[in-house]
C-alpha cells in the first residue's frame, strides 16, 4: 500500500521523538521519527514526511534552514530550534544570572544572525534588581533591547511590554535554571502546563518527559502569527561548534577594532600593541566583559 507524502514543522522534540505539525492537516501534531539514526532535527524544523496511518510519520528529510541556534561542547552539540525570527534570553537579579552564560548565547545568536533581547524579570524585587541595573544599561548601550518585567507580580504590564516585540515573530526562550521563564511561558500561553503534559506523554509513551523543546502558538496573549518556543532551563551554554574569529566577530564593542592590532592573529590576551586590551584600559570596552570573553576563547575553533 503507498504511503503519503507531506511537509511539516517540527513542535516538539526529545531525542529522536518528534511532534510535527502536517501542513494543510487540520488535526493533532502527528508522532514522528528521524530515519535512521539521524537525531538532529529540532523545533522549528520544516521536514519532507512520509504519513503512516491517521497519528505516525517519518522524516525523510530536512528542508533547508535560514537559521539554526545550538550549543556544544567538544564531544557533542545540541540544536535547540530552527528557522527563528528572535531569541529572547530570560535573566533575573535573584538568583542572579550568570553574565558569561548571557554573553555564549548571544554569540551564537550574532553567528547566526538572529536578533536578540534581553528579558530581566522579577523587577519588582526592587532591591536586587536595581543591583543589575547597570549591567542591563550596558547591554543597552552595546545594541541589546531589554525589556524589564514581573511575570508573577505585574502580568498585565509584563504582556503590554512584550507584546510589541513578539508580535508575528517565531521567538526561542531562554534561560537558566530559576530565572522565571516557566512563569513568563504560563503567562503568555495560559495552556502551556497542559499541552506540555500532553506532549510529554505523546513524547515518551506515557513516561514523564522532564526536558524537551516545545512550540506554542495560537494563545489569547500572543497576537495571531506569534509562535514562542520553550526550552530547558540549562546551566551550561557550550560554543565549541564557533570559530574564535566567530567569537570576536559577535561581540559589538571588539568588532570595531578587530584589524587595528599590531599582529594580524592577535587573540587580545597580552600581546603587545593590542587595540582592544588599550581599550579595556581607557574603558571604552567593559573590563568584565574582556575578562569573559578570554574564558570563551579557549572553547572555540582556532
Amino acid at each position: 500500500m503507498s504511503q503519503a507524502t507531506a511537509r511539516g514543522t517540527v513542535i516538539a522534540s526529545h531525542g529522536r521523538q518528534l511532534l510535527v505539525a502536517v501542513d494543510g492537516e487540520d488535526a493533532p501534531p502527528r508522532e514522528a521519527v528521524t530515519r535512521g539514526r539521524r537525531s538532529d532535527c529540532c523545533v522549528g524544523d520544516h521536514v519532507s514526511l512520509t504519513l503512516s496511518g491517521s497519528r505516525q510519520a517519518a522524516i525523510e528529510s530536512i528542508l533547508p534552514r535560514a537559521n539554526l541556534m545550538m550549543r556544544s561542547d567538544a564531544g557533542r552539540s545540541k540544536s535547540l530550534a530552527a528557522n527563528l525570527d528572535l531569541i529572547a534570553v530570560v535573566i533575573s537579579s535573584e538568583p542572579l544570572f550568570s553574565e558569561e552564560l548571557l554573553m555564549r548565547v548571544l554569540a551564537v545568536a550574532s553567528t547566526e544572525d538572529i536578533p536578540a533581547i534581553i528579558i530581566a524579570g522579577k523587577r519588582d524585587l526592587h532591591e536586587a534588581h536595581a543591583s543589575i541595573e547597570p549591567r542591563l544599561a550596558l547591554y543597552e548601550s552595546l545594541g541589546w533591547p531589554v525589556v524589564r518585567i514581573s511575570a508573577r507580580g505585574e502580568p498585565r504590564q509584563c504582556l503590554e511590554a512584550l507584546a510589541p516585540t513578539l508580535a508575528g515573530q517565531r521567538t526561542l526562550l531562554l534561560g537558566q535554571s530559576g530565572m522565571g521563564k516557566s512563569t513568563l511561558v504560563n503567562l503568555l500561553v495560559p495552556h502551556a502546563e497542559q499541552a506540555t503534559r500532553e506532549i510529554s506523554v505523546a513524547l515518551s509513551s506515557g513516561r514523564h518527559t522532564t526536558s524537551f523543546c516545545r512550540m506554542f502558538g495560537h494563545s489569547a496573549n500572543l497576537a495571531e502569527g506569534s509562535v514562542v518556543i520553550d526550552s530547558p532551563g540549562f546551566q551550561l551554554f557550550g560554543i565549541a561548534h564557533l570559530s574564535r574569529s566567530q567569537l570576536m566577530h559577535a561581540l559589538p564593542d571588539f568588532k570595531p577594532l578587530l584589524g587595528h592590532c599590531r599582529f594580524a592573529n592577535c587573540l587580545h590576551r597580552s600581546e603587545p600593541g593590542c587595540a582592544i586590551q588599550e581599550a579595556v584600559r581607557e574603558g571604552s570596552i567593559d573590563h568584565r566583559r574582556h575578562q569573559l570573553y578570554l574564558k570563551m576563547l579557549d572553547e572555540t575553533l582556532d
